[in-house]
C-alpha cells in the first residue's frame, strides 16, 4: 500500500493541483474521450488557477507524498463532490478512496458528476446513476453522469 498523507488544501497548492488536473485529464481520461474533448475539458495547465477561492471555500483536501501532491478532491456546501483527481502514476493505490472517505464523512447524501472514466469507481463506492448528462464545452459534447450516494 502506498504511504501518503492527506491534508487540508492551502493556497500555495493551486499551481500543483492545476498541473495535476491537466495531466490526469489528458492521460487517464484519454481512453474514454477524444483528444478534442480532452482539450475542451482541460485546455491548459493553468486552467484551475482561477478556482483558488472556490477551493478555499469548499472542503478541499490534497494527498501528498513528501512535498508532491498526488491527488486532490473537493466537496461544496451542497454536498456535491466537485472534483476528484489522482495523478496517473498513483491510480488504484487507495488515494481516491482515502480522499472520498474523508470528503464524504458525516454527510447524509453526496452527489457528483462523474466522467465515463470515473463512473466505475463511484459505482463501487455505492453511488447510483441519477442521469446521463451531455455537457457542451467549447462546442463539443462530453458525457458525464450525475450520481448520488446515501452515506449514513
Amino acid at each position: 500500500m502506498l504511504n501518503f498523507n492527506i491534508r487540508q488544501y492551502k493556497e500555495k497548492d493551486c499551481v500543483s493541483i492545476s498541473n495535476l488536473f491537466y495531466e490526469t485529464v489528458h492521460s487517464v481520461n484519454a481512453k474514454d474521450y477524444m483528444q478534442a474533448q480532452l482539450f475542451a475539458w482541460a485546455k491548459n495547465r493553468s486552467q484551475l488557477l482561477s478556482k483558488n477561492d472556490a477551493f478555499l471555500n469548499q472542503f478541499t483536501l490534497v494527498a501528498e507524498i513528501g512535498e508532491d501532491i498526488i491527488g486532490f478532491g473537493s466537496i461544496d456546501e451542497s454536498n456535491c463532490l466537485d472534483m476528484l483527481y489522482v495523478g496517473k502514476d498513483f491510480l488504484r493505490q487507495g488515494v481516491a478512496t482515502a480522499l472520498c472517505n474523508q470528503l464524504e464523512k458525516g454527510r447524509r447524501v453526496v452527489k457528483t458528476y462523474a466522467s465515463i472514466t470515473a463512473k466505475p469507481f463511484f459505482e463501487k463506492r455505492g453511488y447510483t446513476v441519477v442521469r446521463e448528462n451531455q455537457v457542451k464545452r467549447l462546442g463539443l459534447i462530453l458525457t458525464n453522469y450525475e450520481m448520488q450516494k446515501s452515506t449514513l
